[in-house]
C-alpha cells in the first residue's frame, strides 16, 4: 500500500507546492519510494528505500531544471515484496500501484509467465505489457482488470511508446484534478484540495491522459536501487525455536459457570464456585433497536459523496462492520487504517480484498514505522528485564494514535460520522487488574475513559515503572499522547455498531467466507490474527498466569448465553496454544532474539501444571 502522486503539465515541479505534495503522500508510508520525471532525452527513474520527502529534495533540481514536463511518484507502505521497489518497468511500460493483488498466482498462470520479483506490482506491468499494443486496447484492458484481479488495485501505468498515462482504479483511491493548464494526480480528494486544485473528480474506472506534446521519443534511464531493508518478514516454521514454546495444561481453580481461572486479578467465589465477575456481570450484547441507528444515521446521508469514516484494521470485526454498514445500512464510507508497524500482511490482504468487493476506497495513514518499533523494542526489551504482567500492556501503546486521525480526516474531508466496530464482548479487565487496578463492572465501554479513571491508571502505571526505570526513555511521549486521544479527546458523531447490531461470530464466519477473508495459518481463531503484537502478550498471559484474553473472551460469551462452558473449555484449549509462527514475526521485525525472549518468558512460567 502507498501514496500515489502525479503532476503531467509544462515546468510540472512548480505547479503545485510540491514540499506539500510529497508530505501528504508520505503520510500512507515511508518505507520506500519512486519517481519517474523526464528530461530531454530520457524518462529518469528512480527506487530508493527511504520515504519520498527525501527523494524529493535529491530530484527537486533536476527536474526542475530539466523544466519536466511529467513528475509521476510513489511512497510506499512495504508489503508485497521488498528486494524491488516501485517504479516497476516492463518494456514499454512502467507502473506505479497503491493496494495489493491476492491472486497473482493465477495472474502469472494467465500469464504463461513466472514472477522475477517477490512483488504483486510486476504481474499488473506484465498485464499491461501483454494486454495493451494499441490505443484501442486500454478500454478491454480495464474491464479485464475489473473481472479477474482480486484485491484492491490504484494505479498509474505510463506508456512510454504510446505517449499515454491511464489511471485505473477498482475501489475508488484515486483522484484526479487540474491547476494551471496541468493534470494533478493524488491518493486521496484532501490531497488536491489543500494544493487548491480545481475540477477534481475521483477516477471512476480509469481516465487516459495523452503525453504527445509533453514527451519526446525517450529512453528509460534506471538509476541503481539502494540495498533495502526486509520491513516485512514472512511468517516461516523453525522446529528447533517452536520447540521452546511451552504449552502446559494448568491445574487451576476455574468459575463454576465460565471459565475464569483463580489467577484472574481481583477473582474470587462463592460457596458454589461462582465468580465475582460472573456475578457482577451486566449483559453487554444487547443491542438497542435498529431503528434507532436508521434515525442517527438519517441526519448524515447525503445525495452525492462518502456519507461516514469506517475505521478498519481488516480484523474480524471491522471486516464484518463494514459490510453491514455497507449492504444492511445502504451507506457509503470511507475506510480508514492506521498502520502502527504491527498491521500484518494477512490484515493488509483482508482490507485489500473488502474494500475491492465493496468499492470502497481505504485512506491509509501509516506511523513512523521504524520509530514505533523501536519504541516497542525499548519497552519490551526493558520488560524482558523484569517481566511484568501488569506492564504488558505498554508493549501495545503505540496503535492509539488511530483514534486521532480520525479527527483529523473527519475535518480533511467534511465527514462528521465515524462508526466502528468494536466487540461488546472483548473487555479484559486483568489487564489493569494486574497492575492493581480493580475491575469496573459496571462500566459499559470496552474501553476505560474519563480523565479521572485515566488519572489513576497512568498514576499506578507509573510507580510501577519506577521498579524498572527502563520505561523512562523517549517513547513514553509517544505513549501518553495515544492514551490521550484514545480516552480522553472529545469524540463527536461516534458510535458504535453493535450498539445496535447483534454481534454473532457465527453471522462473522459465515459473512466472511463471502469475501475469501483469508485466516492465519498458525490458529484456528480469528480473533486479533491481524494483530502482529496479540500472539507474543497471550503467550506471555498464559505462560505466567495460565489463560489468555481467549478465556475471558469466552467466558462473556458464556454469560450471554452465546455458548456451553464445555464448549468454551474446548476452544481455548485450541486457541491458548502457541502461535510460533506470528510470535517469531513479532521478534524479528523488533530485532529481539527469539531464543533469549522465550527463555526468559519461560523462566517465569505459572507454577501448577498438570
Amino acid at each position: 500500500m502507498c501514496g500515489l502522486l502525479g503532476v503531467i503539465g509544462s515546468d510540472a515541479s512548480t505547479v503545485v507546492n510540491f514540499n506539500k505534495f510529497v508530505s501528504r503522500t508520505e503520510r500512507r508510508g515511508s518505507d520506500a519510494s519512486g519517481l519517474i520525471y523526464n528530461d530531454k532525452s530520457s524518462l529518469n527513474v528512480h527506487k530508493v528505500n527511504f520515504g519520498i520527502k527525501r527523494l524529493w529534495r535529491d530530484a527537486h533540481h533536476k527536474a526542475l531544471n530539466s523544466h519536466s514536463t511529467i513528475i509521476l511518484g510513489h511512497s510506499r507502505l512495504m508489503t508485497n515484496g521488498y528486494e524491488e521497489n516501485q517504479p516497476v518497468l516492463c518494456g514499454d511500460v512502467a507502473v506505479l500501484h497503491n493496494g495489493i493483488i491476492t491472486n497473482t498466482d493465477i495472474m502469472w498462470q494467465h500469464l504463461n509467465k513466472s514472477p522475477l520479483m517477490d512483488l504483486d506490482t510486476e504481474v499488473l506491468a506484465e498485464l499491461a505489457n501483454t494486454h495493451i499494443k494499441s490505443n484501442d486496447d486500454f478500454d478491454d484492458f480495464a474491464k479485464f482488470l475489473d473481472t479477474h484481479i482480486e484485491g484492491s488495485v490504484s494505479t498509474i501505468l505510463l506508456f512510454k511508446n504510446l505517449k499515454k498515462v491511464m489511471l485505473y482504479t477498482n475501489n475508488g483511491s484515486l483522484y484526479l484534478g487540474e491547476k494551471n493548464a496541468s493534470k494533478i494526480i493524488a491518493s486521496e480528494q484532501a490531497t488536491l484540495h489543500q494544493l487548491k486544485v480545481d475540477n477534481i473528480s475521483q477516477v471512476a474506472q480509469y481516465v487516459i491522459i495523452d503525453l504527445a506534446d509533453k514527451i519526446g521519443e525517450l529512453e528509460w534511464n534506471s538509476y541503481p536501487q539502494p540495498q533495502n531493508v526486509n520491513l516485512i518478514p514472512q511468517l516461516t516454521y523453525n522446529k528447533r525455536e517452536a520447540d521452546q514454546l511451552i504449552y502446559h495444561d494448568y491445574e487451576l481453580k476455574r468459575c463454576s459457570h465460565c471459565i475464569l481461572p483463580e489467577t484472574m486479578p481481583f477473582i474470587s467465589f462463592n460457596d458454589n464456585g461462582l465468580c465475582n465477575y460472573c456475578l457482577n456481570y451486566k449483559k453487554r450484547n444487547q443491542p438497542k433497536p435498529i431503528d434507532e441507528l436508521d434515525k442517527i444515521v438519517a441526519k448524515y446521508r447525503r445525495v452525492n459523496g462518502p456519507e461516514c469514516i469506517i475505521p478498519f484494521s481488516g480484523g474480524r470485526d471491522s471486516s464484518l462492520g463494514l459490510h453491514l454498514i455497507c449492504k444492511e445500512l445502504g451507506l457509503r464510507p470511507i475506510t480508514y487504517t492506521y498502520d502502527w508497524g504491527m498491521v500484518t500482511d494477512l490484515a493488509r490482504r483482508n482490507i485489500s480484498k473488502m474494500c475491492q468487493v465493496l468499492n470502497v476506497e481505504n485512506v491509509l495513514i501509516s506511523a513512523d514505522i521504524k520509530k514505533k518499533r523501536d519504541n516497542i523494542k525499548m519497552n519490551l526489551t526493558t520488560w524482558l528485564k523484569k517481566p511484568d504482567l501488569g506492564m504488558v500492556s505498554i508493549l501495545t501503546a503505540g496503535d492509539k494514535h488511530f483514534f486521532r486521525w480520525v479527527e483529523t480526516l473527519k475535518n480533511e474531508l467534511g465527514i462528521d460520522l465515524n462508526i466502528w466496530s468494536i466487540n461488546p464482548l472483548e473487555t479484559t479487565h486483568f489487564k489493569s487488574g494486574f497492575l492493581g487496578i480493580p475491575p469496573q463492572f459496571m462500566n459499559d465501554n470496552v474501553y476505560n475513559s474519563g480523565v479521572r479513571t485515566q488519572f489513576s491508571y497512568h498514576r499506578t502505571r507509573f510507580k510501577r515503572m519506577l521498579t524498572n526505570p527502563g520505561y523512562y526513555n523517549k517513547s513514553l511521549i509517544d505513549t501518553l499522547s495515544g492514551e490521550y486521544y484514545r480516552s480522553l479527546m472529545p469524540k463527536n458523531d461516534y458510535y458504535h455498531l453493535f450498539d445496535y447490531w447483534n454481534w454473532s461470530e457465527t453471522e462473522v464466519d459465515t459473512t466472511l467466507k463471502t469475501y475469501d477473508w483469508e485466516v492465519a495459518p498458525d490458529t484456528n481463531s480469528t480473533w486479533r490474527i491481524g494483530d502482529g503484537t496479540a500472539a507474543f502478550y497471550n503467550y506471555v498471559y498464559y505462560t505466567m498466569a495460565g489463560f489468555t484474553e481467549h478465556d475471558t473472551f469466552r467466558s462473556n460469551q458464556i454469560r450471554e448465553g452465546e455458548i456451553t462452558r464445555s464448549e468454551a473449555l474446548s476452544l481455548v484449549e485450541d486457541e491458548n496454544r502457541p502461535r510460533f509462527e506470528n510470535i517469531k514475526w513479532y521478534l524479528e521485525v523488533l530485532g529481539v532474539d527469539f531464543l533469549d525472549a522465550i527463555k526468559k518468558i519461560n523462566s517465569c512460567a505459572h507454577q501448577t501444571k498438570g
